[in-house]
């Protein structure tokens, strides 16, 4: 056998991080798209009891520029997603910008919560979930750091 073939660390094909992160940014793009659908066609969200999601999605804050923060959320997840998969697939330099989409919107979801816990006062559990998953992404990209950043 050549010497450099058994020095040679194997490949893997996928990164595990980037696919997790992959997997999460779909659930968020879920609760996003069910959002969405809810803005426009204005059915009723079943909200659990210690919440008032219709106060919260029917509330001037939940739309931007006309469109629902929904809308903005489905794309900013669906971002999220493809730098996440690309990443998992091998190009690796996409994994700072992911980084970077879910730090902002990290960021965004914290002035979400903020709004709802002191302008609204009400919460909305889809919300919340988006919350979460938003913050599941963002710390699953520090966690990168800690675990090794997927290679270029």
């Amino acid at each position: 056998m050549d010497a450099d073939l058994q020095t040679r660390k194997p490949k893997s094909t996928i990164a595990w991080l980037p696919l997790v992160a992959a997997i999460v940014a779909l659930v968020g793009l879920s609760d996003a798209i069910y959002l969405t659908i809810h803005h426009y066609t204005a059915e009723a969200v079943p909200c659990g009891e210690m919440f008032d999601c219709e106060m919260v999605l029917t509330s001037p804050y939940a739309t931007m520029f006309g469109l629902p923060q929904a809308l903005f959320g489905s794309l900013a997840y669906f971002v999220a997603f493809s730098l996440a998969l690309l990443t998992a697939f091998g190009n690796r330099r996409l994994w700072l910008l992911f980084g970077l989409v879910v730090t902002s919107m990290a960021a965004y979801s914290g002035w979400l919560i903020y709004v709802q816990a002191y302008y609204i006062h009400a919460f909305c559990q889809f919300c919340l979930l988006s919350a979460g998953t938003t913050f599941t992404l963002f710390l699953l990209f520090i966690i990168s750091f800690f675990v090794g950043r997927p290679s270029r």
